[in-house]
């Protein structure tokens, strides 16, 4: 039987024991490796693999052995309790073997728990699990994630008084970050957070939030943004002292303003132009660049563009140029530019 997205949601977290199987299958390996481990804790409990209630069976090793299925379903355990038999990995190849293991299942059996990779429509293994009567078959695509499942993966992790502005800043979080990045970051939140009777806001999840730029740059670039000519020099010789190079810098900038161009741009105003913003920006630094676009406006912020690819395409020019003295003179241009 085929379960449709938001079922196969609900049934990774209650799965039904009296099913004989179950075949989670797509393109992204991480994605279908969560929801096989949820879906396998949720039948034998934490402490089923500690009590040898879980049976790991490579498809390699399957394929040398066809018995090994088999055997690892009708086993008897020493620890009462339900069981799993996990085939990794598995192919078309091996339909026949799981398929026997399938018709041969009875209640008390272990249940049999099958991931494999993309399957087309045409998949004799795919097939098996969609047209079997007692077992599932659940696609997982790379599409974003739903609000019920990032509602579940703050449940699972602790998490339940969200304040509205940090529920639009994880929302935006679990868009832009692998599955597994996003619950250690969910973990990390709820670690921050212990103790902490406040809900959770906006600067809590930014404190936790993977850092997507180096921070020397960032501050640079605000200095930049907000007209601070003064403090350029000693920024400048920081970053040069810490290796990064004018390409590197000049590409940041060129990010940076981009960035303020598009929020500055959006009809609903900078705030709303920065919610969508790709990677998110969260908390304070929102309101910051937020500031910044306010203050720049489109049309100068186009001027600082022009004059950043300018500058880009000079760095990479063939002539003999000092790099980082030519980069300097640009951002203290745009300085005294944000300053008008």
């Amino acid at each position: 039987m085929k379960l449709s997205s938001r079922d196969a949601l609900r049934y990774f977290t209650k799965p039904d024991p009296s099913r004989a199987g179950l075949l989670i299958h797509g393109p992204d390996t991480m994605r279908v490796a969560l929801r096989r481990q949820e879906v396998i804790e949720a039948l034998i409990g934490p402490e089923g693999e500690a009590e040898m209630r879980l049976a790991r069976i490579p498809a390699a090793d399957l394929r040398r052995d066809p018995a090994m299925l088999s055997d690892a379903v009708k086993a008897q355990g020493f620890f009462p309790g339900q069981r799993v038999a996990f085939v990794e990995e598995a192919g078309d190849g091996l339909a026949k073997v799981i398929g026997a293991a399938l018709d041969d299942w009875r209640e008390g059996d272990a249940c049999i728990v099958v991931t494999a990779g993309q399957l087309n429509a045409r998949s004799a293994l795919r097939k098996l699990f969609e047209g079997h009567k007692n077992a599932y078959a659940a696609a997982i695509y790379a599409d974003p994630p739903s609000r019920e499942e990032i509602e579940a993966a703050l449940g699972k992790a602790g998490l339940a008084d969200i304040a509205p502005d940090a529920m639009t800043d994880l929302t935006a979080l679990a868009r832009s970050l692998d599955p597994g990045d996003f619950r250690q970051t969910l973990e990390k939140l709820a670690l921050y957070k212990h103790g902490d009777p406040a809900p959770v806001a906006s600067a809590d999840v930014a404190a936790c939030a993977p850092a997507t730029t180096e921070a020397g740059l960032d501050e640079t670039l605000d200095v930049v943004a907000e007209g601070r000519v003064a403090e350029l020099g000693p920024m400048m010789q920081r970053l040069e002292g810490q290796g990064v190079t004018p390409i590197s810098i000049v590409i940041g900038a060129t990010r940076h303003f981009r960035r303020l161009h598009a929020a500055a741009a959006d009809p609903k105003g900078p705030e709303a132009g920065l919610a969508r913003a790709r990677p998110p920006v969260f908390g304070p630094r929102r309101d910051r660049l937020a500031r910044q676009a306010g203050r720049w406006g489109m049309r100068r912020l186009e001027e600082a563009l022009h004059l950043l690819v300018e500058t880009d395409l000079a760095l990479r020019s063939a002539r003999p140029v000092p790099q980082m003295a030519m980069l300097e003179r640009t951002l203290i241009r745009l300085a005294m530019l944000a300053g008008r």
